[in-house]
């Protein structure tokens, strides 16, 4: 009888063991993470090779058979996409609207292929690791010898702050699958580089809002390890973090002091109506947005009438005239404004019906699957946090990341815990 490892690395019944299946899929998802902030578009290139692969379960018997956990996620996807898509053809949009939208379908064949060709975790694991590194190198350089006040790459800096974040976040769940590897410490200090380095490119960047939900993804973490580490190990940890914090805010090269300080002169310059600030247009947009819903909440305003009733608005003196020239800086009020409940429910769904799905697999007795399923629920609280002071799905960055990788880790993991059943079945 082979073991579970084993049969997960082989290769899946029906399909042919070559180049284009496991090694195919690894090499697309380890330049998902590798080059995905350091490249122009760099996030695109593993899901396009992934996109391409999925043509190939037109014509070859795929290794899997989608359970009820399966369906719902594609469905989650799909019903996003084509209530968005439905809004922009109420509303007369252009062919180029439908472009963003159309990516959550697109992630529903990706997440096929995964399941029937999942990555080696080494190069999942390996390209994140990777990817952190090259992100915070360049950000290191920007930020200390080119002068570039907020480090970026080539997408908005608070996409690219935010991503580093995540990413490194990612290599921290990862720790799990790296204690039962046989090589075990190298990947440990690996992981914790990558760590270390995801959050180092997050804060050259200047970008706050992701770290106000760090205590929500510690919380993921402590589910997923609190009860192998224990409580002095996990007190440790925590130690470690808090004094890593403090030293980053301590040194004025960072920036953090200045950002942080700065937010708290925003606010008050805000209550005294002053409105010409970082925070003070976000409050602004949100204030409008807030109106506009209280309008029309069941149906919204769509892509135009959002624009049209945003610049009334500013025109009466409610808002700026930059706060009407663009989204709502919040994920959930910008949905609700322009789709209604309908599309504020789809958005929620979006987030929470993964986060369930993952969250059920924290304490899997399989490190490894632990790991990935780790990965997966932080992907949502992460996006949860950063929806709160930017409309992440507005760019393309913040579309191809969260749908594309949703897909990777829900078929990475649905594809270990299949393995076990098949191998009986052999």
């Amino acid at each position: 009888m082979p073991t579970e490892q084993t049969v997960y690395d082989s290769p899946r019944p029906g399909v042919l063991p070559c180049f284009s299946g496991r090694n195919y899929s690894s090499l697309a998802v380890f330049l998902m993470g590798a080059i995905a902030l350091v490249v122009d578009s760099g996030y695109t290139y593993g899901v396009v090779l992934l996109l391409l692969g999925s043509l190939s379960l037109l014509w070859r018997t795929p290794g899997f058979s989608p359970g009820g956990e399966d369906k719902l996620l594609m469905a989650v996807l799909a019903a996003y996409s084509l209530i968005f898509m439905l809004q922009l053809w109420l509303g007369a949009a252009g062919a180029s609207a439908y472009d963003r939208p159309s990516r959550f379908m697109f992630a529903v064949p990706v997440l096929l292929f995964v399941l029937s060709f999942p990555p080696r975790l080494g190069w999942l694991w390996g390209g994140l690791v990777a990817g952190s590194v090259a992100t915070a190198g360049w950000a290191v350089w920007q930020k200390l010898f080119l002068g570039i006040e907020r480090a970026t790459g080539h997408t908005y800096v608070i996409q690219f702050g935010n991503i580093s974040m995540l990413f490194g976040l990612f290599c921290l769940a990862g720790l799990g699958w790296a204690a039962v590897q046989p090589n075990a410490r190298r990947w440990i200090v690996l992981l914790l580089l990558g760590a270390v380095c995801g959050a180092l490119g997050s804060l050259l960047s200047g970008s706050r809002g992701g770290w106000v939900g760090l205590p929500f993804v510690f919380l993921v973490l402590y589910k997923a390890y609190g009860g192998v580490l224990g409580k002095r190990l996990t007190l440790l940890a925590v130690a470690a973090l808090a004094g890593l914090g403090a030293l980053v805010y301590a040194l004025p090269q960072t920036g953090v002091q200045q950002r942080v300080q700065q937010a708290f002169v925003d606010i008050e310059r805000y209550q005294q109506g002053d409105r010409e600030s970082s925070l003070g247009y976000r409050f602004d947009m949100w204030q409008g947005a807030i109106a506009l819903i209280a309008e029309r909440p069941f149906t919204g305003w769509g892509t135009e009438g959002y624009r049209e009733r945003m610049q009334e608005l500013a025109v009466q003196g409610v808002i700026t005239d930059y706060s009407a020239n663009t989204h709502a800086h919040n994920e959930y009020l910008d949905n609700f404004a322009r789709r209604g409940i309908v599309g504020l429910l789809s958005l929620l769904a979006l987030y929470l019906v993964p986060l369930k799905l993952f969250a059920r697999r924290l304490n899997s007795h399989n490190f490894e699957l632990r790991a990935v399923a780790t990965a997966g629920a932080i992907l949502p609280v992460a996006f949860m946090d950063f929806g709160l002071s930017q409309v992440f799905f507005a760019h393309n960055s913040g579309v191809m990341v969260y749908a594309f990788w949703l897909a990777v880790l829900w078929g990475t993991m649905r594809a270990m815990e299949q393995a076990p059943a098949e191998s009986r079945k052999l």
